[in-house]
């Protein structure tokens, strides 16, 4: 089952090399599929050559394989850019959220600002690190809890810390709710029946060039190596799109750093 491979190792190699495994892989079935079967097309089709049919039944099979994969490309780039919207806007609410509790009396305020900024430093230097490898981060959940009981315990007592404390605990949960949906997206990755979807098109893509019967070889085989490379990157995109926390060019903590230097730094 193609759920159960685990391809992390891919994600951790450089990015060119990763393109390079997926281009080669789908040269090589392409290629050498045809090479072996080319001997086998008058056994089973006889002296007859049925170029037309097959390349009428290859045109309209490319242009309904490439719809599909069109859109399913489509949904990965909005899913990737869904991800980057969510870490943004819980970055967003830590910050505001830490300029809020700023604003509260001692001790109360360098108690909630040493929690908010020590679980910014978690996210950064430990969370993020795991989720590159696949793993679900659990490490920040005792600080959010430690930071939830000192903003819960603490008493207003005039208008304006009511208003700042009621505005606190708002940001808050939306720090709360911002992070379970980061959460969620390190294992959220395609439908394993796309997956089939896709590799089967790529598939049934080659076959049908293999039952092509083209008196010059050679170009037959650069053709098809060009549509296999072609392919073969599309792939490429949506296996690095499919994960958006791991490779080269996942989702970073820019934003959690940018926060930390600007907002939380000690000495600011």
């Amino acid at each position: 089952m193609l759920a159960t491979l685990n391809l992390h190792w891919l994600h951790s190699l450089p990015e060119w090399e990763f393109c390079l495994i997926v281009v080669f892989t789908f040269v090589v079935v392409a290629v050498g599929g045809q090479m072996a079967t080319r001997p086998l097309l008058r056994r089973w089709f006889g002296d007859r050559e049925f170029n037309d049919l097959v390349g009428n039944y290859l045109s309209a099979f490319g242009v309904l394989y490439g719809i599909t994969l069109g859109l399913i490309s489509v949904g990965a780039w909005e899913n990737y850019g869904d991800v980057e919207s969510k870490v943004s806007a819980e970055a967003a609410a830590v910050a505001s959220l830490y300029r809020n509790v700023d604003s509260y009396p001692e001790p109360k305020r360098t108690e909630l600002t040493g929690l908010l900024r020590d679980y910014t430093r978690q996210l950064i230097d430990v969370a993020w690190p795991e989720m590159r490898r696949g793993i679900v981060p659990r490490g920040g959940h005792p600080l959010i809890l430690a930071f939830q009981k000192s903003l819960v315990g603490f008493e207003a007592k005039t208008e304006g810390q009511k208003a700042l404390h009621w505005e606190s605990l708002y940001r808050f949960n939306q720090i709360v709710e911002a992070r379970r949906l980061r959460v969620d997206c390190v294992e959220g990755r395609l439908p394993t029946i796309l997956w089939v979807v896709v590799l089967a098109g790529s598939f049934m893509s080659f076959v049908l060039t293999w039952l092509l019967v083209v008196e010059n070889r050679l170009l037959h085989d650069v053709l098809t190596a060009i549509m296999a490379v072609l392919l073969a990157l599309l792939i490429f995109f949506l296996v690095t799109l499919d994960l958006p926390f791991q490779g080269q060019h996942s989702v970073g903590p820019g934003s959690f750093e940018l926060i930390y230097d600007q907002v939380m730094k000690p000495g600011l």
